[in-house]
């Protein structure tokens, strides 16, 4: 910036008011950092750690509870029953069975820590996600995975995606090359979200939908736009929606659908009814290799199995969607 707000402190992110902006860098670099994390991470101690008797709580704050809940329905789909939970909920009534694995990605949040300090407080097993293994949050870990890149940006994407991956990882690692390909042909659809954010550029509020593992990725995606942008965005469940809250929005627009296939009609005809605008989000696949449909970030092909990598594959869209939401305000980006 050409002045520094008093305000900004150092060891804070960068703020710019101008292209390049720091989350872009940060979308752009998550091909190869995702690719170097999937393959190259050490998650013995943290896979030692699960192996423990009772069940398995993944926690954090923000970003990172997203990520956290990415990481429970990882491992609880490779076999590993696991629960997430948000982190200052778990401080005033930690587990009494089982171990915690905690995510803070610069690994100071204040709430991520006091949820561990209770976990061992508690005599749970404790284990820690973090690009910081130095913070005050490792302290308060029995294992820690750490990941390789600190998010620059104020609005976090690789803070996401980073303990995602690494929860991947953890699960069991995809072939060399997956998680590259999938990132990539993410980026290489930012000339859509680019339109999907400008066909929403007059709405004063947005309701982001999502079913099944998608609640996760529409949760992050709900917190990316009112961090870039400051427009008020809910989320809502998928049949939470369709129980009366379309005709309560008339002006809003829905995102990020899925679900059963006759329950994702209903909710578009019901919502087009309503004035709530075509869901944007994803389809089935026989439509992925044709033209989107307006308002719609269409599905990445992908091996079925494996759920994760898709919506790795999905994360650029819907990353881009928020940076470009929050563009035309410079805001901290």
């Amino acid at each position: 910036m050409t002045q520094r707000p008093e305000w900004l402190k150092d060891g804070w992110p960068e703020l710019r008011d101008a292209p390049p902006w720091v989350m872009q860098e940060m979308i752009k670099s998550e091909p190869e950092v995702l690719e170097r994390i999937a393959q190259t991470v050490d998650t013995t101690d943290v896979a030692l750690l699960l192996r423990g008797p009772g069940p398995v709580t993944v926690t954090g704050c923000g970003t990172s509870e997203h990520a956290s809940m990415a990481i429970a329905a990882i491992l609880s789909e490779a076999g590993t029953p696991a629960t997430p939970r948000e982190a200052f909920e778990l401080s005033l009534d930690p587990p009494q069975e089982g171990s915690v694995i905690a995510v803070s990605h610069e690994g100071g949040t204040w709430a991520t820590v006091e949820a561990l300090k209770a976990a061992r407080a508690a005599g749970r097993p404790t284990a820690l996600v973090t690009a910081r293994p130095e913070g005050e949050a490792a302290t308060q870990a029995d294992a820690v995975l750490a990941t390789p890149e600190v998010d620059g940006s104020w609005c976090h994407t690789i803070g996401y995606t980073s303990p995602f991956t690494a929860g991947l990882a953890l699960a069991a690692r995809p072939d060399a090359g997956a998680v590259r390909s999938l990132l990539d042909a993410g980026v290489a659809m930012r000339a859509q979200a680019a339109e999907i954010a400008a066909d929403l550029g007059g709405s004063a509020r947005l309701i982001i939908i999502g079913s099944g593992a998608d609640r996760i990725a529409a949760r992050e995606l709900t917190l990316k736009i009112e961090e870039a942008s400051h427009i008020p965005t809910s989320m809502r469940d998928l049949e939470t929606f369709l129980h009366g809250h379309i005709p309560a929005r008339r002006d809003h627009r829905a995102g990020a659908d899925r679900g059963r296939p006759s329950r994702r009609r209903q909710a578009r005809r019901t919502g087009r009814g309503a004035g709530a605008g075509e869901p944007a989000g994803r389809h089935p696949l026989p439509h992925a290799a044709g033209a989107s449909r307006p308002g719609r970030v269409p599905l990445l092909p992908g091996p079925a199995c494996l759920y994760d990598l898709h919506r790795h594959g999905q994360l650029h869209p819907l990353q881009i969607h928020g940076l470009r939401r929050g563009l035309p305000r410079r805001l901290l980006l």
